[in-house]
């Protein structure tokens, strides 16, 4: 009887954007991931982790064996999150050198992405922001980051109808029932790691 009433586990999800901007889409799509955990998924709570204080990589800030304080931060945001949802514009082929940054940063050791789920959303131009995507998941490999495989979220920013607002603001109602199917499976992917 105590197992019904026991509360359900809150899966807590760290959200990284690879933008700067606070306009910037790809943010758009996790503060439409927040409104809908709030709205419409229980058992998930995500935190925005702004890494625009982050030095950049320079093993000699690692002083006597400790990290900058805005590292050691982010560090400890990391390590105490269940799961992650990045949110990758693509630079060139490639992941932005904030994003890049911040996953070497943790990766220092020990590393504190191991051993966790992961999901990525992307918008933009073309492809949707989809080969920062294929990146990030060659970095995984080697970080130990299990990432969902489907469902793939990649988004055409500039095509019609509108899908974000003038503010970065996700406003398509089909995208923001794919972002959904994203977290729903990110949500079991992380019970399922947590349970093995």
């Amino acid at each position: 009887m105590e197992s019904a009433l026991a509360p359900k586990p809150i899966i807590n999800v760290a959200a990284i954007c690879g933008s700067l901007r606070k306009a910037s889409v790809n943010r758009g799509l996790i503060r439409s991931a927040i409104d809908l955990t709030k709205q419409s998924l229980d058992g998930m709570s995500i935190e925005y982790i702004d890494i625009s204080p982050l030095p950049m990589l320079n093993t000699d800030l690692e002083i006597t064996g400790k990290y900058p304080p805005a590292v050691a931060a982010f560090r400890d945001k990391i390590l105490q999150s269940d799961c992650f949802l990045f949110a990758s514009p693509e630079y060139n082929y490639s992941v932005t050198a904030p994003l890049k940054n911040a996953i070497d940063w943790a990766s220092r050791p020990p590393n504190v992405w191991a051993d966790k789920a992961a999901a990525i959303v992307s918008a933009g131009g073309g492809f949707g922001g989809g080969r920062s995507q294929y990146i990030l998941r060659q970095s995984g490999v080697y970080l130990d980051l299990h990432f969902i495989n489907k469902p793939e979220f990649f988004l055409n920013a500039f095509e019609s109808p509108p899908k974000f607002d003038e503010d970065g603001n996700l406003i398509d109602p089909e995208a923001k029932e794919r972002l959904k199917s994203v977290l729903l499976a990110l949500k079991a992917f992380t019970l399922r790691l947590q349970n093995k």
